[in-house]
């Protein structure tokens, strides 16, 4: 049990850094992120 939780901890901060890491990219590139907010497509600039 406590390695699966271990687990989940470390799949969560590889997302987190995975998600900054693209942040980054599009604040560099001066691009849109593309999200979904309430069921509808929705254009950001980060």
């Amino acid at each position: 049990m406590a390695e699966q939780i271990e687990r989940q901890e470390k799949i969560a901060a590889g997302l987190k850094i995975a998600y900054e890491r693209m942040l980054k990219f599009k604040r560099q590139k001066n691009s849109e992120v593309v999200i979904m907010h309430d069921g509808k497509i929705v254009r950001i600039k980060p």
